[in-house]
């Protein structure tokens, strides 16, 4: 999810106190405190002012392109194969909802998709109207992901004139992005996108971009990081792509290869690894490349969400993404029929929250569903995670990616199976251990006032020694 905050790392960072980063923060705890499960208690005594974002769905998953590791385009199939639009009244519902259930001065509405731009400028020239009419004294922010290939002068005036945050999809060079993004008719979209790139540019429109990383990017993380800096990106993402799929069954009854498969739950019969994932080595590997590269040359500059999460977890304070949390739920989905789920990764029928026109947002986000849901997170961790010496900085990532089994020792040669390992776990290890000194480095500056950035000296200067 693309972010207004200040990035953890900028030179006027100042150290917040906050009482729940210190009880979700494990490093620095006894054993004892640190393999406590959490409990709906524990939730209900940590709660403060409601604050929690919702990707908002308008047009569901319908979309422009057909991205073949794209885990959302298949949600249509919930919904009866239909075509979603979110209607006017359903609109100005979710915005007063959403600004009243937020107990916090300032509010970030999250427009994504499929593709949201497909509803066209006068549905969010409405939801502005909406949010003006509802705001109640808040500070209200719009953000918006897409893919870029229907962007034009006026949306980009519109996005300039209404201060919006514009997320760019955009995988890394032409070949990486084209390998997996293409449109309905199987046709690239690289040229599109940098078009469209260039037009926020020309019109002063601020952006981030989101790459995923894929089978296609193993290799040329720093490649792709070179090139996202060359066209103007300073704030990036970099997010692994690991699906599951079945594939639709021909005429004798097996999986048919030459069709498009559908992305599935990892639990569910005669699931796959999709061929396009990334693996576990390939994307700690694509991370330390651009790392090496940006912590002796861009610290302070440029902004990578994935590293800025990381030093967030090392001073111990709450990560600025979802992954690295100890614990899911505050970033849910509504869907274009008011349809709440409690993540974007999650919307299966067996995780629906409620709909927004039966049950207030407040008190779903607030369900005993919803707090399992999070918790679930944290307590489902398997031993070889709480023994971790690098749990406090990953908490297991995101549960999507935990369906790998190993065995577990259990007293005197006993073996168990036990699921719930990332399969990405190998990955972040690389990643984390090579870090480690930089990230030491770095909060020693951050606890002596000074800014993260000092570190490209001291980096040029030992990164023979480390």
């Amino acid at each position: 999810m693309i972010s207004r905050q200040r990035s953890f790392i900028s030179p006027e960072y100042s150290k917040k106190d906050s009482s729940l980063s210190k009880f979700l923060i494990f490093k620095n705890m006894s054993d004892a405190a640190f393999e406590k499960t959490l409990t709906l208690g524990d939730a209900i005594r940590l709660s403060g002012p409601m604050a929690f974002n919702i990707m908002i769905k308008p047009a569901g998953s319908l979309c422009n392109l057909d991205c073949k590791y794209c885990y959302y385009l298949d949600k249509a199939e919930i919904y009866g194969g239909k075509e979603p639009r979110m209607t006017e009244a359903m609109l100005e519902k979710v915005v007063q909802e959403y600004i009243s259930a937020n107990g916090v001065p300032e509010v970030t509405f999250n427009w994504h998709g499929g593709e949201p731009l497909v509803l066209g400028l006068d549905f969010y020239r409405k939801a502005l109207e909406f949010e003006k009419k509802y705001a109640d004294g808040k500070v209200i922010h719009n953000t918006i992901q897409t893919n870029g290939t229907l962007l034009n002068r006026e949306w980009a005036r519109f996005f300039r004139e209404n201060n919006f945050l514009v997320g760019i999809s955009l995988d890394g060079p032409k070949d990486i992005h084209d390998k997996y993004r293409k449109d309905k008719g199987g046709f690239p979209t690289f040229d599109r996108v940098m078009s469209g790139l260039n037009i926020l540019k020309g019109e002063g429109v601020e952006f981030n971009t989101m790459s995923t990383v894929n089978h296609a990017s193993e290799g040329r993380g720093l490649e792709t990081y070179l090139f996202l800096r060359e066209v103007g990106s300073g704030f990036m993402q970099f997010m692994p792509v690991v699906e599951h799929v079945k594939y639709p069954l021909n005429g004798a009854g097996k999986p048919d290869k030459k069709k498009r498969p559908f992305i599935v739950d990892p639990k569910a019969d005669g699931a796959m690894i999709a061929p396009w994932s990334v693996s576990d080595v390939g994307y700690g590997r694509f991370l330390c490349d651009i790392f090496d590269y940006w912590v002796r040359n861009d610290v302070g500059r440029i902004f990578v969400t994935n590293f800025d999460a990381t030093l967030a977890t090392w001073v111990g304070e709450m990560p600025g993404t979802c992954t690295f949390a100890q614990t899911c739920g505050g970033n849910s989905v509504i869907e274009h029929n008011g349809d709440l789920y409690p993540c974007d990764h999650f919307v299966f029928k067996d995780y629906l929250l409620g709909n927004i026109t039966e049950k207030p947002i407040a008190e779903m986000m607030r369900s005993d569903k919803q707090t399992a849901f999070g918790i679930d997170k944290r307590n489902k961790l398997p031993t070889k995670c709480l023994k971790c010496e690098w749990l406090f900085a990953c908490n297991g990532e995101c549960p999507k990616h935990r369906f790998n089994t190993y065995e577990s020792r259990q007293g005197r040669g006993g073996l168990r199976i036990e699921t719930g390992l990332n399969a990405l776990c190998d990955g972040y290890k690389m990643f984390f251990s090579h870090v480690a000194p930089y990230m030491d480095y770095m909060k020693d500056l951050l606890s002596r006032k000074m800014s993260p950035a000092y570190v490209i000296p001291w980096a040029r200067t030992n990164s023979r020694r480390i």
